[in-house]
This record gives structure tokens, sequence and C-alpha cells, in this order.
């Protein structure tokens, strides 16, 4: 059952908690939680929501081991009104992000208990009046705004070149906060471990860590192959699989259009289930964003749209967040991570986009999480070296030349250099050339012998041999 992120579970199980005000244990809990929920929690996803609300000291605990009991944290007043209200909640208060007028109409609707909020089915005319090119959810103004935060300084290079240059930054980024948004325990220190490290964090549930290396997986997918996907079944259906590995209950569904119903938890939101309608309509998803002129635009499309069509049994909103992600990989404009998004606040431009066909909300979150997203990224460019286009050139070439050196057991000298470029290199940049291929030798070391594919005996027989001063002559 796909589910808009717990916001919902979490309010149900502090204010089933609050009616105990001598505590009350798991089981028990499960027990009072089960008449409320449409499916019950198993008791790992439990004790993920209630991980939650311990963080954010909406809980207390008491007692150790079988005697532990949950408890209301104290000074927390609860009522019908207050769950989802943002002016009751003191840190939801706090991160909540500004919104517009516009945008704060749909908070209040989607704000209201869900036997105040009317159900509502799939609006095809939703997708189908948009005009690419013609209709914007993001004024000229606004798209103006984002290209002069989110320029960068390789433009006009391959697609993705940005996005590799901060690689190893966005995939611990956008994988914590797109995971925590699912409600991921994973703390960021946590994420960089299991990406960096491959360490496992204790006591979280296995789920949470296979959802975290999927999102690696996914994002190392549209980097590496940046100029191979776009706006197509392939690069979604494929993008799903990869996020959806071994979390699905059925693992045929994985990289495939549902062929079943699904219901979105805590929304009166009634997804599309004919399945011949849905294969329709998601292909006119596709053939709408990859027309549509503008990057931004077409990244709004797509958090918008794909998760309102609910294409995939689960996960719809994983894919739409790295989706959203394409258009401004390929034109090398600073990424949007999500980093530090208020969890409540993207749930609630969701369901404004779910129950009102209204973006308003999810555009203030789109807005205040792309401006986030510049100041982390492009503050850290501003102190990296702009690559050699020399190097760049000659990468390849400057490989071999290094390899045929270590590995002929040669001396690093002019001579022995030019023999191996001279035909390789053109005539204007042989001399920077050698240069750098001298440099590149001069600098090489046992932890660096991967870049140039030398395995570590070969450098040690090199090194052996230039220390001896007896290298070979060819």
């Amino acid at each position: 059952m796909p589910r808009v992120v717990p916001a919902e579970e979490l309010d149900l199980i502090e204010r089933m908690i609050s009616e105990y005000p001598g505590g009350i244990g798991i089981s028990a809990l499960e027990r009072v939680l089960a008449p409320h929920l449409s499916k019950t929690l198993n008791r790992r996803t439990l004790q993920r929501r209630l991980e939650r609300l311990l963080s954010d000291k909406r809980i207390t605990t008491e007692g150790e081991s079988i005697a532990l009991v949950y408890k209301h944290a104290p000074g927390v007043a609860i009522t019908a009104e207050s769950i989802v209200a943002e002016s009751s909640i003191g840190d939801e208060a706090q991160s909540y992000i500004p919104v517009s007028p516009e945008g704060g109409i749909i908070r209040n609707l989607v704000q209201q208990p869900l036997m105040q909020r009317k159900p509502i089915g799939h609006q095809r005319s939703f997708l189908e009046d948009y005009e690419p090119g013609a209709t914007f959810y993001l004024s000229e103004s606004l798209r103006f705004q984002f290209h002069e935060m989110g320029r960068t300084l390789v433009g006009e290079r391959p697609a993705g070149t940005y996005a590799r240059e901060i690689l190893n930054r966005l995939l611990i980024d956008l994988s914590w906060a797109s995971s925590r948004l699912e409600g991921n325990t994973y703390n960021r220190l946590d994420t960089l471990n299991l990406i960096k490290f491959g360490q496992a964090a204790e006591g979280k549930d296995i789920h949470e860590t296979q959802m975290i290396l999927n999102h690696k997986a996914a994002i190392e997918m549209l980097i590496q192959e940046a100029d191979q996907i776009g706006f197509n079944s392939f690069t979604f259906l494929n993008l799903h699989a990869i996020l959806s590995e071994n979390l699905l209950p059925d693992e045929d569904a994985c990289g495939r259009l549902r062929r079943r119903p699904v219901d979105i938890f805590g929304s009166v939101f009634l997804p599309l289930a004919m399945p011949q309608v849905l294969e329709d309509c998601f292909h006119l998803f596709l053939k709408k964003a990859d027309v549509i002129p503008d990057p931004f635009e077409q990244a709004f499309f797509v958090m918008v749209h794909l998760p309102y069509l609910q294409p995939f049994e689960d996960v719809n909103k994983r894919v739409s967040r790295l989706g959203a992600n394409i258009s401004l990989v390929q034109n090398n404009i600073c990424p949007l991570s999500f980093v530090d998004v208020p969890e409540q606040a993207y749930v609630e431009g969701i369901l404004g986009v779910y129950e009102f066909n209204q973006v308003d909300l999810l555009r203030d979150v789109f807005i205040w999480a792309y401006e986030r997203s510049c100041q982390r990224y492009l503050a850290i460019t501003q102190v990296m070296a702009d690559p050699d286009p020399l190097r760049i050139r000659y990468r390849e070439t400057l490989i071999l030349a290094v390899q045929a050196i270590i590995r002929g057991l040669k001396a690093p000298s002019e001579k022995n250099i030019q023999q191996l470029t001279y035909e390789q290199v053109r005539q204007n940049d042989r001399e920077a050339f050698n240069k750098m291929v001298m440099d590149s030798l001069q600098r090489l070391h046992e932890g660096s012998v991967a870049r140039y594919r030398l395995k570590l005996s070969e450098f040690q027989s090199w090194k052996s041999i230039l220390d001896r001063h007896s290298p070979a002559d060819s």
C-alpha cells in the first residue's frame, strides 16, 4: 500500500499513547491501533514510528526490556484540531517552510480531519489540460530566478558534468533526505557510513538500509548515464526497479506499471484502478514531460504528476524526487537534494495535489528546497578547482602513457615520455602534455595507482627499480 509519508500514523500513535497516562507497552499499543488503521502496522514499522516520536520529543519511555512502556511527553497538548496544526506543534512550527497565501489555503484544507475531507477519484483532465510550452506551474519570473540560482560554471560541458563533480556529497545528501521523507530513521552520518564504507547502522530495520542503498544506485544511474536517460519509459521503469529492489512484497512489480488498485494512507484520494487507462496516462505524462521547454518546469511537473498518477504499486514519490533531477543533471544545473525539507510540509504539498489538484503548497516546498540545495552545492563548488581541459582531452592517452612507463619499468625521463607520446598528441599540446605525464609519475603513490588502472604490485616493482637507481632503458 503506497503511503504519503507516515505523518498521519505518527499523529495517531501519539494520540493513542496520550490516552494512557501510566504508559502503554508495544503489544498493547498494537492492539489499540489496529481498529484505526486500514492495514495493521508490522512490529518493525511501529518501532520506527516510535523512534521518530522519541527523537522529536513527542513521547518518552519508562522501564526497560519487557517492562518498557511509552508515555506522552509532558507539556505537549493533544487535541483533534492540534494534531496536524502547525501552530500547535513547536518543532513543526519552527521547521515549516514559508508559504504563499495560496499555499496557506491548501495547507488549511489538507490539515482538516479525514472525515471532513471529501473523497475524490483521479481526475484525468488534470494531466490532459496541461499543455507544454503554454501551461506553466512556475511563473516566468520564478523560472528566471531558478536559472540564476542554479547556474554552474560547467553548463556547456557534457550532460552530468556538474553532478559528477559533487557526486560523493550528492549521493549522501539525496539518499538520506529522500529516504527521510519516507520515514527512514537513518541520520546523515549513518548514511555516510553506509554509502562510503558499507557499514549498516546498528539497530536499524534492514528495510531502511536497503532503501538507502537503492537510492545510491539510482542516483549513480542518473549521473553515469546522464547522456542516455530521459523522460521515457525505459528511464522511469528502471529508476523504479532500482529504487524498489528488495522492498516490494511482489518482486515482479519492480520496474512494471501496476496492475491492481491501490489506496493512499492518510488521504481521501483514490488513484486510477484500470491498468489500460493507467498505462495510457503514464505514456501521456512522459510525452508531455519530454517536450516541456524549461528544465525547472520539467522537474516540478514530475514532482506533481508522477505521484498523482501512482503508476507503480509503491515507491512512486521516490521515483518522482529522483526523476525531478533528470533535467537538472542533464543541463548541468545545481541538483535538488531535498535536504532539510520538513516532512510535514512535503506531505501536505502532495496531499494538495492529490485531493484538490492544486500545486501551490507543493510549489512553495519546491522553491524553498531548491534554494536550499543551491546554497549548499554552489558554496562547495566555489572552492573547487576547475578541471584541466588538457587532462580531459587526453585522459585516456595519459593513462596509457603512465601504464607504459610503469609496466615497462622505464625511468620517468623526458626522452622516454616523448617516445611514447609523439604520435598520440597534437604538436601544439606535446610540451604541456609531456609535463603532465612527468608530473603524474612524480605524484604517483600507492593510494593513486588505481586511477591509472595499475596493480599495486606493478607500481611496487617499478618503484623498487627506481630506488636502486638502475631503471631499465627500454
